[in-house]
């Protein structure tokens, strides 16, 4: 997911060990209702409600009644105070590091840079289908590098550009998107949260992981190839009479230049000022921020940053809070904990567990289901926690909100690219996730093609 130094996510905070509350009643009444929750949340089609609203009543109703058991108990409610405050610092990393992103995107497009890229891919002639791979293949590369949400925001935004109303070309091209941001993020450290957090615990070397690349481009291009067969081979409508070049206004290469630092100085604030993510986010903000006040008194021209905040997709943010909000409050009652029972090898064993860990990824959202396996820390070697890193990023893209790149690009073409639209295609990711596990087998336990 992002790009955040949350190495002890959800329930790290807070010191001393709190009582399960699995199989009391509010364990049970609360599991109840995230069901119910994340079912609103899944039929946002048919009932024609934004995910946002189910989401974050559920996020915040699931606290509320664990404080209120807590308080006719007579427990201590310290524990459930120190473990909100620590949920509130993780979604508050995650928010801000979305809001600076999404700013910066918003910005860019007020400035012209995507229709630009829209035209210079458009008046090459390239099809729907070329357009699908060319997409497909920039997150791929760039996800390593800039995270998978940053650039599933980016690619879906230069997509809507591209087309805004054939769904055959749009849907297939977003989840196109969606996987390739998550299977590019896999073989990174930097690319997903997933990876970090495997990474800064020691379960690997900065090299180890990438090995994952074999298993990450081939599962890609698996699910790519499938797609493609449903994405129209006909050019987009563009007639060169017509349809000029469009001007870019001044300070928009400055401004992507900008953009670029701020993910740097994100990697930097985590990996050597050890400062969360977010802090090197809100730098580039006001670095974006003080260049606006430049040109408005060097060159007479101004753009608004409000503008551009006031356009971001406020739901999404919203849902990221209202789901993780959710997902904390399980992992506080204990119900993740539970999960990490089948690493036993009486019961699963690693490597099916780690297989199921995709599955659960993209039911609840990877962070706090790697955190659980991190927590528990099972005995596992190098190859093992290879494919949980794997199989966590990767199984993100199985749904549409399994993962922060799906999330993202939800909002960016609501309406569009839904829970429904996405499950239409789910076949394709799950083939490519299995050739992803496949092939980590036959390098990793077949040839241990691997630093050992």
């Amino acid at each position: 997911m992002l790009l955040l130094g949350l190495s002890g996510a959800f329930g790290a905070g807070g010191g001393a060990e709190h009582p399960d509350l699995t199989f009391t009643w509010v364990g049970i009444l609360s599991l109840a209702i995230f069901v119910v929750g994340y079912y609103f949340v899944a039929m946002e089609e048919k009932y024609h409600i934004d995910k946002a609203k189910p989401a974050l009543l559920t996020g915040t109703f699931l606290f509320m009644l664990v404080a209120f058991y807590y308080a006719i108990n007579g427990m201590d409610m310290d524990e459930v105070h120190v473990q909100a405050q620590h949920l509130i610092l993780e979604i508050a990393e995650i928010f801000f590091f979305l809001f600076v992103a999404m700013t910066y995107i918003e910005t860019l497009i007020h400035m012209g840079l995507f229709d630009r890229l829209k035209y210079n891919l458009i008046s090459r002639g390239y099809t729907y289908k070329k357009l699908f791979w060319v997409t497909g293949f920039i997150a791929f590369f760039l996800s390593p590098i800039a995270d998978n949400l940053t650039t599933a925001l980016i690619l879906s935004t230069v997509l809507i550009t591209i087309e805004k109303k054939r769904a055959d070309f749009l849907v297939p091209g977003a989840i196109n998107i969606v996987v390739a941001a998550n299977a590019g993020g896999a073989w990174s450290p930097f690319g997903d949260i997933t990876t970090l957090m495997a990474w800064t615990a020691g379960k690997g070397a900065f090299s180890d992981f990438l090995f994952l690349f074999p298993a990450s481009i081939i599962g890609y291009l698996v699910t790519a190839v499938l797609l493609s067969k449903v994405v129209p081979d006909e050019q987009p409508p563009f007639d060169a009479s017509t349809e000029k070049k469009p001007e870019l206004m001044e300070g928009t290469k400055v401004v992507a230049g900008l953009g670029v630092f701020t993910i740097f100085s994100a990697v930097m604030s985590h990996q050597v000022l050890h400062l969360p993510a977010m802090w090197g986010m809100m730098f580039g903000l006001s670095l974006l921020k003080i260049y606006s006040y430049r040109m408005k008194k060097k060159r007479n021209t101004h753009f608004d940053i409000f503008q551009s905040m006031a356009k971001i997709e406020n739901n999404t943010l919203m849902f990221f809070f209202g789901i993780l909000a959710a997902v904390g409050a399980l992992y506080f009652i204990g119900w993740l904990a539970l999960a990490v029972v089948v690493y036993d090898p009486s019961v699963l064993g690693p490597t099916v567990s780690n297989i199921g860990v995709g599955f659960l990824s993209a039911i609840v959202d990877n962070v706090p289901v790697m955190s659980a396996v991190l927590k528990a820390s099972p005995e596992m070697g190098l190859d093992q926690w290879m494919l949980v890193t794997l199989t966590a990023g990767v199984g993100g893209s199985l749904i549409s909100f399994g993962s922060a790149a799906g999330v993202g690009v939800m909002g960016k073409l609501p309406g569009i690219y839904t829970f429904g639209a996405h499950m239409k295609y789910a076949w394709t990711i799950l083939i490519g996730y299995f050739v992803s596990i496949a092939v980590w087998y036959l390098q990793y336990e077949v040839l241990g093609f691997y630093i050992k």
